[in-house]
């Protein structure tokens, strides 16, 4: 049976490390805890599951830190967590019947990350991400922040799924201040570090500038078609926020010229449509989102709600706008089959209970 490595890089993660090692217990021959600076217990709850535990001194650089962590590793494969991933019980099973039938022909597994969930815990927002790796000396992280291994060799995309239970971070401006000292200090992005940089800007409200980095960005020849269609998502939404409706929609209309329409725009268009009071312009937006297919050749970030619920609790809203109640009430019991726990949707059961 081939052995495999955990590594990890943590910084004050008390409150949800033991959560994870715990989870992937037995998993790892090996875990390997990177700490670059905790203040906390971090170390001590390390202690309870490894004896090798190394300091590594905070460089501004993800990257650095986990290829660190990578370095110290021994076993045939490297498997990479976060402190706020969790392993759950049906998915601990699969890996470990994974581990039994492991021969070293794959260099890499890509396993499923869900990092969004409805009331029933239901996972909503999932993508792939090279998880285990060959230990062959060929792997390594790139990009100061949201670091990323490129996967080569033979890869395998395996049926099972880390969830991510993120915390709540205070320092959201954090990785914006690592690109702009990148930036500061000469550094050239490539598409894919020009991309990351284009959405910090937008979740840190600088949407002018957000739109002219996204232009940059568009103008790669070789950005991935994912973050691509990212990017002219997130330029809508600065658009939006900058009260340009119509640059906006022109923006959301351009990602056909890339694929097919995704769930996601259609919704984004129907949204903008509802905004001005255009109902039926918006129904045939979300009704186009309920039907759009979800089978993407590409590795797409896929959330699932804009398949789903959210067309669904629009759909009610517009029809209920057009007078239709019948037809609202259709879409609002449609909204509760995807997800029977959804407060909104129960909302407007009860609402329409008294009408």
């Amino acid at each position: 049976m081939k052995k495999i490595s955990l590594c990890m890089i943590v910084k004050n993660e008390e409150e949800c490390l033991d959560r994870c090692l715990k989870s992937v217990k037995n998993i790892a021959d090996e875990i390997i805890i990177v700490d670059t600076g905790s203040t906390d217990n971090t170390k001590q709850i390390a202690k309870k599951y490894t004896d090798k535990i190394y300091d590594f001194v905070w460089v501004n650089n993800f990257a650095s830190a986990r290829n660190f962590a990578f370095s110290k590793a021994s076993s045939d494969y490297i498997m990479w967590l976060d402190a706020d991933d969790y392993i759950s019980p049906d998915n601990y099973k699969k890996l470990i019947n994974l581990k039994k039938q492991m021969d070293g022909k794959t260099d890499v597994y890509m396993l499923k990350y869900e990092i969004a969930f409805d009331e029933q815990n239901n996972s909503i927002f999932t993508y792939n991400r090279e998880r285990i790796i060959k230990n062959n000396g060929t792997f390594f992280w790139e990009g100061a922040v949201h670091e990323v291994i490129t996967p080569h060799g033979q890869i395998e995309y395996i049926d099972v799924a880390i969830k991510h239970l993120k915390k709540e971070h205070t320092n959201s401006k954090r990785n914006l201040k690592i690109y702009q000292l990148l930036l500061k200090n000469g550094k050239t992005l490539n598409a894919r570090e020009q991309y990351y940089y284009s959405r910090e800007l937008y979740y840190n409200s600088q949407y002018k500038k957000a739109i002219t980095e996204i232009n940059r960005f568009l103008k790669f020849d070789n950005a991935w078609i994912e973050d691509k269609l990212g990017a002219l998502e997130i330029k809508a939404m600065c658009q939006l926020n900058l009260n340009k409706t119509k640059l906006a929609l022109n923006t959301l209309y351009s990602s056909f010229s890339l694929d097919a329409p995704r769930a996601n725009f259609l919704c984004l268009i129907g949204d903008i449509y509802l905004n001005q009071n255009k109902f039926k312009k918006s129904i045939f937006w979300y009704k186009n989102a309920l039907s759009s297919s979800k089978n993407y050749n590409s590795g797409a970030f896929i959330n699932e709600d804009y398949f789903g619920i959210y067309p669904a609790l629009q759909l009610c809203l517009a029809y209920y706008n057009l007078g239709d109640l019948n037809t609202s009430k259709e879409y609002n019991n449609l909204a509760l089959k995807f997800n029977p726990k959804n407060q909104n949707a129960l909302n407007n059961e009860q609402f329409f209970e008294t009408l």
